[in-house]
């Protein structure tokens, strides 16, 4: 557009691009930050660097677990970490998760969010969702916040993401995701991933979390999971 602009003569279509061009940099920059790329590299070179070496093998089983049994360890959970992604955007998925969160701290348990950099599609994606739903901020928590905190916590509900969960990200040197933050939900004493497929993320990697003998899948629709979730935690 500014392009555009200096060719017409035309200063509202210079001013236009201007500033679209510099808010999409400064989202780049923030998002290469989240995840300890550098700018340069990742507009030279991709996602990240180039790695080598073979990416490690799954090791473990996938398990599931159903509606009634997720709600059954919430029940038995004094502390609860809901990890959401994009998934929970797609689904709409926002109120009715809060609305259990709700149900959760009336029976004395402790819920918090915790929310990626990158997780959803640009930064702060997943806190306005939860705005938009009126989660208090002060149990919305950040990377950093939460990490401590996740091998005391009994319940780590992943909601719709994949990447930002990836231990990979720590432990494997030929993923590409290698260097990446990440939220350790893995830490937890049992993790519930909530996805409709075992399909990989945005970076198109295999995700050990899944794996772990600690983890349990649940498949389909965040919201209409969740809300299946409610009524068994309601009876």
């Amino acid at each position: 557009a500014a392009a555009a602009g200096f060719m017409l003569g035309n200063d509202l279509l210079i001013v236009t691009g201007a500033l679209v061009g510099s808010s999409g940099a400064i989202l780049s920059i923030i998002m290469c930050k989240a995840m300890n790329r550098s700018f340069i590299s990742v507009i030279l070179g991709g996602f990240g660097a180039v790695t080598s070496g073979v990416a490690q093998e799954m090791e473990g089983e996938v398990t599931s677990l159903n509606h009634e049994a997720v709600a059954e360890l919430l029940k038995e959970a004094k502390s609860v970490v809901i990890v959401p992604g994009y998934g929970m955007a797609v689904a709409k998925a926002q109120y009715p998760i809060f609305d259990m969160v709700q149900n959760l701290r009336k029976e004395g348990k402790e819920v918090k969010f915790a929310i990626h950099p990158v997780a959803g599609r640009l930064p702060g994606h997943m806190n306005v969702l939860l705005a938009e739903a009126n989660v208090p901020y002060d149990i919305v928590m950040e990377m950093d916040e939460i990490n401590p905190d996740l091998p005391n916590t009994d319940v780590v509900m992943v909601i719709g993401a994949n990447d930002v969960v990836n231990p990979g990200a720590q432990d494997d040197p030929a993923s590409p995701i290698y260097g990446m933050p990440v939220i350790e939900a893995w830490k937890a004493k049992t993790v519930i991933v909530m996805k409709r497929s075992m399909a990989v993320g945005y970076a198109g990697v295999e995700n050990p979390l899944f794996y772990k003998p600690n983890t349990e899948m649940l498949y389909g629709d965040a919201k209409d999971s969740v809300e299946k979730i409610m009524g068994f935690l309601k009876a």
